[in-house]
């Protein structure tokens, strides 16, 4: 299986400020290119700091301190590599309560920007991409049984497994990779096993 990277969700970086950015000049950019929140970056082009709408609303409130991007912007910033998983990158999120992550290369330079919302791209993924990625990834080429072996439902995201298997270990494996599938929300388990003397468990 081949989970959606950083580099497939993140948003190409651009725009970026300098330390010494104005408070206008942030705030014309955020609505001029429809953004919430902007990368700050050194000379180097590497992100040092974010300035976001709730660090702007703060500055105006208090009129506290210099208006420059190096003044309001929240620090040390949080980056993320474009070869992550979704699954570490937010996980980073999570753990320091961010809402986005700078993209930074292998010398640490800002390439694009991956927010919560470019996450949620993946449960956007047709179910049918997520049905033929269960049986063909899943159940052929991992479990390595017969694409009939397993009937799998995909309803907006949550998925149905049905069907007979002779091992009853398989089951919980079985459950466990749909459940890494880029796009499932939900695993419902209703495989019956084979037992002795033809009976049915499930």
């Amino acid at each position: 299986m081949r989970h959606r990277s950083v580099a497939d969700l993140m948003t190409p970086t651009a725009v970026a400020v300098q330390r010494g950015t104005s408070f206008k000049e942030i705030a014309r950019l955020l609505d001029e290119y429809g953004i919430t929140a902007v990368p700050v970056v050194d000379e180097d082009n590497r992100p040092v700091g974010i300035v976001s709408e709730a660090d702007l609303l703060r500055r105006h409130s208090t009129k506290d301190g210099p208006s420059t991007a190096e003044a309001m912007m929240s620090a040390p910033v949080r980056t993320a590599r474009p070869s992550w998983t979704a699954v570490e990158a937010a996980r980073l999120m999570e753990r320091h309560r961010v809402k986005r992550l700078p993209v930074v290369d292998a010398d640490g330079r800002l390439i694009g920007v991956l927010s919560r919302s470019d996450l949620l791209q993946l449960f956007l993924r047709r179910d049918r991409s997520i049905q033929e990625e269960i049986r063909e990834d899943v159940v052929v080429r991992i479990l390595r049984l017969s694409p009939s072996a397993v009937h799998i439902e995909v309803d907006e995201g949550v998925v149905t497994l049905s069907g007979t298997l002779e091992r009853p270990e398989l089951g919980p494996i079985l459950v466990r990779l749909c459940e890494t599938v880029d796009g499932v929300v939900e695993v419902a388990d209703r495989i019956a096993y084979e037992a002795e003397g033809g009976q049915l468990s499930v």
